[in-house]
């Protein structure tokens, strides 16, 4: 295939207005998308650059608006519901053969008792315990973990001075 002047005219001044390169192709016929690339590259014309039209602006706008009204709940106001509510169903205890994917898998004294059984209760969707025993096994992280990290620092350096001093 060989490109003309009229051709090349034609592919400067679809490129110019925004075309892409396979409406280029069907637009003069009997080339290849590949080749109005190339040939865009060889004539050094822009490359293209994706902007948004006023329309899809305002659309991402009114989405933005959309979302605004209904926020996804995180993970620590999930729990903290579960902290309001009181009403907890009654321990339903269970050996570890009756357990099912239904039950709370939270285990109840030592494995080596007799007495030694699992909660029970119904757990929750796509967890492994009931309401209660979330709680307890997913806690929320507080300042107070930083602090004793740093008092454990103080007292291993306070620590390793004194050996240093004795030794």
């Amino acid at each position: 295939m060989s490109w003309n002047d009229e051709k090349v005219a034609k592919l400067k001044e679809l490129w110019g207005h925004g075309n892409t390169a396979s409406q280029i192709a069907e637009i003069i016929g009997g080339i290849s998308r590949n080749a109005v690339i190339g040939k865009a590259h060889r004539l050094n014309l822009s490359s293209k650059i994706k902007v948004r039209n006023a329309s899809s602006k305002q659309n991402f706008q009114n989405k933005d608006e959309n979302n605004n009204g209904v926020s996804k709940r995180g993970r620590k106001s999930k729990f903290q519901s579960l902290i309001i509510e009181k009403d907890f169903e009654p321990e339903n205890p269970k050996k570890l053969e009756e357990l099912d994917e239904n039950s709370c898998k939270w285990p109840i004294g030592h494995p080596e008792e007799e007495s030694f059984y699992f909660c029970g209760r119904s757990s929750l969707k796509d967890f492994s315990y009931c309401k209660l025993h979330l709680l307890y096994a997913y806690q929320q992280k507080t300042k107070g973990k930083e602090d004793d990290a740093s008092d454990k620092e103080e007292e291993a350096s306070q620590y390793t001075e004194k050996k240093i001093n004795t030794a």
